[in-house]
């Protein structure tokens, strides 16, 4: 039956509208026609309703158990069918590491405010502006992050990006993921998780849209061990969905477009790709409501390291250095005694791009609205500005609800370099570091120390 808002139908046996199955890397099986999905076995000599049995891989096959990532697809057309002759297209905004350019200065301070859209029709792919790219797509390390601008739903038209998974933090406007594997709707206040070599098309529920992307090249996303927190807190497992088998049987003249090593090619087939009656695995697209995320935090003293509000992190090769750490701040207690209470000043090895969601940064009450952003590159000083600091400072010290917030910080430990188009189109704000500048020098070495 056809779902609200596609572009081509998506039929389930059961519902007309996206159904999701609960759980973090769960082995889940689904299948959107009774006995669609085989018993028994992957890959029987022929499958139930004259469908092909087909593996996604997610990891390489000798991957360790608890780190092995594929599904078996059950589907109308092996997708070698989905797949012609290709031919390379430009997407000028669309950029991927390594991307350092000559006259753009990275070693800094930034800030943007939010990027107004634009009058001409953009969808998933062509609404795509990169902000900062880190480390190099062609060795599978680092990520880059980007801002969405979409007001057209793709019409025939389908993505695949086989240099990553890309992490989707909607800002404004609703959209729909219509994959291989099932249905997925996010709005302001969730994320959706898309994984490497996944097909889907893109749809516009509620717009104009734009949000924030973190296309991860490296290992991916997992929830971080939460040592001596436990078992509980932070992002539960269960609060993830993973979305129930829908397919499509349409016969359409349609084009396919592939990311893979930064490079864009397009392919014409005459159907619908999204065509898996069944399957079962635990590679696969999900989504997450950021509002079910439970803070931990201080009760006494002192402000932790920013680590404990980490959502996601992606591991790098060195123990304990994350690729990039998907970090939350959202609604909270404040409650330390005769503690500074916003986050201090710092400078450290990750670099870390921040983006609002909705509300107001504690760190930075002005100059942060929803939608903008900031970059601290690595070692680079940053921390509250003179308004904060003062607020801060010589605050009453009692108990404080911080609501209407949600911000995040995509975290790297590699360097991230500015695209053109952060540093001359997007609006940039010229004066950021200027919220330092009017910090008092308070030393006075005749008085007794507090």
């Amino acid at each position: 039956m056809a779902l609200p808002g596609g572009e081509g139908r998506m039929t389930n046996k059961g519902s007309n509208a996206p159904q999701y199955m609960p759980g973090f890397g769960n082995d889940f099986e689904t299948e959107a026609l009774p006995g669609a999905l085989p018993q028994g076995q992957n890959s029987p000599q022929k499958c139930p309703y004259g469908l092909y049995a087909e593996q996604l891989s997610g990891t390489a096959f000798t991957a360790p158990r608890g780190q092995n990532e594929r599904s078996w697809c059950y589907r109308i057309r092996p997708s070698v069918r989905h797949v012609g002759r290709f031919r390379e297209i430009a997407l000028p905004h669309w950029k991927s590491a390594p991307h350092i350019l000559p006259g753009v200065a990275s070693l800094g301070q930034y800030r943007w405010n939010p990027v107004p859209h634009e009058d001409a029709p953009l969808t998933w792919v062509t609404g795509m502006r990169t902000v900062t790219t880190a480390g190099d797509v062609n060795t599978q390390t680092g990520m880059a992050s980007h801002i969405y601008l979409v007001t057209r739903s793709m019409t025939d038209e389908y993505f695949c990006s086989a240099d990553g998974e890309l992490l989707v933090v909607p800002q404004q406007g609703r959209l729909r993921f219509a994959t291989e594997l099932g249905i997925v709707d996010i709005e302001p206040g969730e994320i959706a998780i898309l994984p490497r070599g996944l097909v889907y098309r893109v749809e516009l529920l509620d717009g104009p849209c734009r949000g924030f992307v973190c296309e991860n090249y490296g290992q991916k996303f997992d929830l971080p061990n939460r040592g001596p927190i436990g078992a509980n807190c932070l992002a539960n497992p269960r609060d993830f969905k993973t979305p129930v088998a829908v397919f499509e049987d349409r016969e359409a003249p349609s084009t396919l477009i592939m990311k893979w090593c930064g490079q864009f090619h397009q392919t014409e087939i005459g159907h619908s790709p999204l065509d898996v009656v069944a399957w079962h695995g635990n590679y696969a697209p999900c989504k997450y409501d950021l509002g079910t995320y439970s803070p931990v935090g201080a009760i006494l003293f002192d402000h932790p390291d920013p680590s404990i509000f980490t959502v996601l992190t992606a591991p790098s090769e060195v123990e304990g250095t994350a690729n990039i750490d998907f970090v939350l701040f959202r609604e909270r207690w404040l409650v330390a005694e005769h503690s500074f209470r916003p986050p201090w000043y710092h400078k450290n090895v990750m670099s870390e791009l921040m983006g609002n969601i909705y509300g107001e940064y504690d760190a930075k009450p002005n100059g942060f609205a929803p939608g903008a952003m900031s970059l601290h590159n690595c070692m680079l000083p940053h921390g509250p500005d003179r308004e904060a600091f003062e607020g801060a400072s010589n605050a009453d010290l009692k108990p404080q609800k911080l609501d209407d917030t949600m911000s995040f910080m995509f975290e790297t430990r590699f360097p991230q370099h500015l695209t053109h188009w952060a540093a001359h189109e997007a609006p940039m704000q010229d004066d950021y570091a200027d919220c330092w500048a009017g910090i008092d020098r308070k030393f006075d070495g005749s008085r007794d120390p507090l």
